[in-house]
């Protein structure tokens, strides 16, 4: 379990989303800065359009050429156009850096979650994470980072310049937007909330969704498509509902801030038509006055839109630094693997208690053992005795909750994690396969070995038909998780794959279990060679399997029940004896048990118990 590592991380508070947001954009400040220098820009060319527009009516008024102000017109147009292109696509080529940059970052995190983690986790909505929370850091960074900055300043620059107009217009606005903000005061917090639940809908759905593809043909198998379609179903419209409430209230929110200009431009239109029929003002001033009002809308709006996409893009950060707090292992650079000539590694369990969580039963209690450096060990027991628990502690998938684990005569929290994993070879009960080509797979674990030492390890797992018989050899896609492949040759390219490692300790949990009598007798071989220069452990389930070992451990019910060789074992030890008798299957000669039903007849096997494997 990882209480211990739980215990070691220190308990502090995330940063606000808005600090970890400056967190993200930091590496790509300089280009956000430009793109807000060019926004600015953009917004200085459009202000400049009132005031050409003021003197073309003026000169107008005056007869005099407007030639002047219609080329200046129109080169502030044209300018205000290019530059907000350019300004435009440097922010959002920045925002999609920005979105990669943080995928990178937690995609690297999740790789490095404690096995403990991921049991506690849904993978779909650790993948919506991933996927739909990043990407809503790019409209964040463009509109809320650099929006809320380049609107902020272009609004107080439309202010002041309508202030240095005519202030008594200026005060009117004004007026109309404070009472605009208030209300956006009382719509933000709610923007904040929907958006939050519209994520986590998102990341529910995204869960139900991978529940049922990863286990379709099961599905389909007990008829449960509609049901699961059900569920499904029932996710997206959860989703839907929350972000259908989060669009309400950014259409209000947006629509408040049109209202409000809209209600401007009239006041004004009100105020100043008064304040020119007095002579306060004329009416080139009025006309500037009102095109500053329109002009105000792009600023307002954008401000807006920064503070809307804020609660979206916090609501997808704090899911985000939600995944980060996962207990993970710590970063460390990859290891070498064994050389051919290093020694094997010893192994000893004392006294050994675990438990998967703290509210969960415990698994081992006290466990006990010894394995000297080279040989077969094999463990054996009913189900749920802790066989493959034993490998899950090895690997430090998990760590024990009291006790001790030696490797090589070293604690097991001494080793670096890299260079203890760099030393095993793990084949696992399911004998997982990846999708890509079957050399992908091969090499997975040792991506440099050579093509001899491939064809070789093909050849002593029985692969070699295999790869003859597929379109194109070790180049031919296997497909999700193996599917173009049977279970039995699954088994034989996991085994490959860890024999490629070389290992000092190769551990294999029910490795055979779904292999034909020939090609598992071939595999027997195959590891009893391999444990002449190695430590093999094997969960094993059948008697010959068994027979084969140089010490076989007997667990039951979280413990170790007793030690010795098969002849040892067998009629001194209860348990042993029944499970050599009874729960040991495919043993083409029973009588190797020198146990009742060495007839020549094979006996009928009880229930198997879903004990373990070996090659």
């Amino acid at each position: 379990m990882d209480t211990q590592h739980d215990a070691e991380r220190p308990e502090k508070p995330d940063p606000a989303p808005w600090r970890t947001l400056l967190d993200h954009a930091r590496p790509h400040r300089r280009a956000l800065l430009l793109g807000a220098l060019l926004g600015l820009v953009t917004g200085a060319t459009g202000l400049a359009l009132p005031l050409a527009a003021k003197a073309l009516i003026e000169n107008l008024g005056r007869d005099e050429s407007i030639a002047g102000p219609l080329v200046v017109m129109t080169a502030l147009v044209v300018a205000n156009a290019v530059i907000g292109a350019l300004g435009g696509y440097l922010l959002r080529r920045t925002a999609e850096s920005v979105v990669l940059g943080a995928r990178r970052a937690l995609t690297s995190y999740l790789l490095r979650l404690r096995i403990s983690a991921m049991d506690r986790s849904e993978p779909g909505d650790l993948m919506a994470r991933v996927t739909s929370d990043t990407t809503l850091l790019r409209e964040v960074t463009t509109e809320a980072l650099v929006g809320f900055c380049t609107g902020g300043l272009t609004l107080v620059a439309t202010l002041a310049m309508m202030g240095w107009t005519d202030p008594v217009l200026l005060a009117v606005t004004l007026g109309v937007i404070v009472l605009a903000g208030t209300v956006l005061g009382v719509i933000v917090p709610r923007i904040n909330k929907a958006t939050k639940r519209a994520q986590e809908s998102v990341g529910a759905m995204g869960a139900a969704l991978e529940r049922v593809l990863g286990s379709l043909r099961t599905v389909k198998a007990s008829g449960a498509e509609a049901r699961e379609e059900a569920a499904v179903h029932r996710a997206a419209e959860d989703s839907w509902r929350q972000s259908v409430r989060a669009a309400k209230w950014e259409a209000v929110a947006g629509n408040t801030a049109g209202l409000a200009i809209q209600v401007a431009f009239l006041t004004v239109l009100a105020v100043g038509g008064a304040r020119v029929a007095t002579g306060a003002i004329g009416v080139g001033t009025l006309v500037a006055f009102l095109l500053f009002v329109f002009y105000l809308m792009s600023p307002i709006q954008q401000v807006v839109g920064a503070v809307m996409q804020y609660q979206t893009g916090s609501a997808a950060v704090l899911r985000i630094q939600e995944a980060q707090r996962l207990p993970a292992e710590p970063v460390a650079a990859p290891a070498e693997l064994p050389g051919p000539d290093e020694a094997p590694l010893s192994l000893a369990f004392e006294q050994v208690r675990f438990r998967y969580a703290d509210d969960a039963p415990p698994v081992h209690h006290g466990v006990t053992f010894r394995v000297p450096a080279r040989g077969m060990t094999a463990f054996v027991g009913p189900s749920g005795a802790g066989k493959t628990t034993v490998f899950s502690l090895i690997e430090r998938f998990y760590d024990p909750t009291g006790g001790r684990i030696e490797v090589d005569g070293r604690p097991i929290g001494d080793w670096e994690l890299p260079r203890l994993r760099a030393a095993i070879g793990y084949v696992e009960q399911d004998a997982p396969v990846l999708s890509g080509s079957l050399r992908d797979n091969l090499l997975l674990g040792n991506p440099a070995a050579d093509e001899d030492e491939l064809q070789r390890v093909v050849r002593t797992t029985r692969l070699a038909p295999l790869v003859e018989r597929l379109p194109e050899g070790l180049d031919t896609l296997v497909g999700h998780r193996g599917t173009r492949l049977s279970g039995g040759e699954r088994q034989r390219v996991a085994i490959a794959r860890a024999l490629l490692r070389r290992p000092r300790l190769l551990l294999l949990d029910e490795a055979t279990s779904q292999l034909d009598a020939v090609n598992e007798a071939a595999l027997r071989d195959t590891v009893a060679e391999v444990a002449r220069t190695t430590t093999v452990l094997v969960v094993a389930h059948r008697l010959s399997t068994v027979t084969l070992a140089d010490r076989i451990v007997v667990m039951d019910a979280g413990r170790v029940s007793a030690v010795g060789t098969h002849q040892e074992l067998v009629g001194r030890d209860p348990l042993y004896t029944e499970l050599a008798t009874t729960q040991f299957l495919t043993a083409e000669h029973p009588e190797e048990a020198g146990e009742p039903g060495g007839s020549g007849e094979r006996p009928e096997p009880a229930v198997p118990a879903p004990v373990a494997v070996r090659p």
